[in-house]
């Protein structure tokens, strides 16, 4: 079943594993974890205009991962694939928990997005190791949450610097 590509019309016929797929956008043919993380923009947007923003989306984004390791996991039982390119949900509750502690505004929220994409992209130690080691939902949300942990600490740098 490896050779199994999912369609939308897979996905809306099963809700939790649209989720994982970020609402679809975890079926780009090229960049999933990029083209994934894009909804997170508008949807933190959305909270930072109601409100929701810190440590309440911070704690959110706890919510989310919890939810997170149930919706990757259902979402890989599903496919029959272990840790599929196109499940997305975890780099969008990875980049939500980002804006929370970076500035409301467009650069630090594309400074954000880029040094998170390279960090999830190029997985350095212990990203990488996490990856290997740790399957299911569990792995699938973590190895984003430390790519989010090390953006943070290179953007407060680069705060400090500038």
């Amino acid at each position: 079943m490896s050779d199994f590509k999912p369609t939308f019309s897979w996905l809306k016929q099963r809700p939790l594993c649209l989720l994982g797929f970020g609402f679809g956008s975890g079926l780009a043919p090229v960049a999933p974890g990029t083209f994934g993380t894009l909804p997170a923009l508008p949807i933190a947007f959305v909270l930072y205009l109601a409100g929701i923003t810190g440590w309440w989306l911070a704690a959110l984004c706890v919510i989310l991962f919890g939810w997170g390791i149930w919706i990757c996991s259902h979402t890989e039982r599903e496919l029959g694939i272990m840790d599929y390119g196109g499940i997305v949900w975890d780099e969008m509750v990875a980049m939500l928990l980002l804006l929370a502690f970076v500035p409301f505004h467009w650069t630090w929220w594309l400074a954000a997005f880029a040094v998170f994409r390279l960090f999830d992209a190029f997985k350095p130690w212990p990203i990488k190791w996490l990856d290997k080691r740790l399957h299911g939902g569990l792995g699938i949300m973590l190895d984003d949450a430390v790519a989010a942990g090390f953006t943070l600490a290179v953007l407060h740098i680069a705060a400090r610097v500038m």
